[in-house]
């Protein structure tokens, strides 16, 4: 069995996430923080799986997948205007889709991840003079 993908999405109390399957949403869940909704999506989904008499999964096989915009709110040490800078795109372009005006290509969502991702291993590398 591969990854099973959960959607984040910010909320006005929190996070929640779904699951879907066959064009089915299979498990709806919600969290104050990311670490109470993993559990919740981990323990909805198996409530599924056991109903469904399956096999129940481990956290470790399930992965969770942020909409842009919930991506931007929940790691708000991310600038955006910085950040397409960094990317070359256009910084009304992704204000536009960190504010959910516009839905991007699934190029500029990897463009974008690419950025993020290559920032993170820049900061992974950061050293300071002690």
């Amino acid at each position: 069995m591969g990854k099973i993908k959960f959607i984040v999405g910010k909320t006005s109390t929190g996070y929640d996430a779904y699951l879907e399957i066959k064009d089915s949403i299979v498990v709806v869940t919600t969290g104050s923080n990311m670490t109470e909704l993993k559990a919740n999506a981990l323990e909805g989904y198996n409530l599924y799986l056991e109903e469904k008499d399956l096999p129940i999964v481990t956290s470790e096989q399930i992965t969770f997948e942020f909409e842009l915009p919930s991506f931007f709110e929940y790691f708000k040490e991310v600038n955006a205007s910085a950040l397409s800078k960094r990317i070359g795109m256009n910084k009304s372009l992704l204000s536009e889709y960190v504010n959910g005006k516009r839905k991007p290509s699934a190029k500029q969502v990897q463009k974008i991840l690419d950025g993020v991702r290559q920032l993170g291993k820049e900061l992974n590398e950061v050293e300071f003079v002690m």
